[in-house]
């Protein structure tokens, strides 16, 4: 399965969760290509959209190979395999690194505002697509402690043994597309051009339903 964007990816996505629709869910979307995502799901459901911002933690080898990930809260999620031979000192200052760029997408996108709390809500986490899930794993675990009554992960493209990997931390797991040769979410949309902060903040301004973003703590 090849998406012609993100919007088309959203809006199969959006058709693949309609059975969430009465269980009034929040859309949590990772930025940024999966804002894009998420705004298409959000106005599916007519649900709020707000956004979850973890990091991965690069590889210092393939910068786009995640060896790990950073939660909002700061907590560290590290890939046993791919994080091992790594020295302390690389980790900790790529750890350093992604705490500091969720703090600033945090303001720009939350205007500093912690994620609303859920209280028993359904809880839909959003990406465009995932490779190792460590990024994924860090949201899902960012969103958890919000209380949610059901924690959903939602893609459209992933290998399937990152998938397993969610299912430890999501009560349900809906992807659209887990093709056997898999090497870059990218190679999976016709177009995969770069989302820009501006384009975040306008996603979410024009969202549908009311602003999470912006819900009580």
């Amino acid at each position: 399965m090849v998406f012609r964007d993100r919007r088309d990816a959203g809006r199969r996505l959006g058709r693949a969760l309609a059975h969430l629709r009465e269980r009034h869910p929040v859309v949590l979307a990772i930025p940024r290509g999966g804002v894009v995502v998420g705004r298409e799901v959000a106005t599916a459901l007519e649900a709020p959209l707000a956004v979850v911002v973890p990091r991965k933690l690069r590889s210092p080898y393939n910068p786009e190979l995640a060896i790990g990930a950073v939660a909002e809260d700061g907590a560290v999620f590290l890939d046993e395999e791919l994080s091992r031979g790594l020295s302390r000192e690389y980790v900790e200052q790529e750890v350093a690194v992604q705490r500091a760029e969720i703090a600033r997408r945090i303001q720009a996108y939350r205007h500093g505002a912690p994620l609303p709390s859920l209280d028993g809500r359904t809880g839909i986490v959003v990406d465009d697509g995932i490779a190792t899930g460590a990024t994924m794993i860090a949201a899902l675990r960012a969103v958890r402690a919000r209380r949610p009554g059901w924690l959903v992960a939602a893609v459209p493209v992933a290998p399937a043994e990152s998938l397993a990997l969610l299912a430890r931390d999501a009560d349900e797991v809906v992807c659209l597309s887990t093709p056997p040769l898999f090497h870059a979410v990218g190679q999976f949309y016709e177009d995969f051009t770069q989302v820009d902060d501006d384009e975040v903040v306008a996603l979410l301004q024009a969202a549908t339903g009311p602003d999470a973003s912006t819900a009580s703590p």
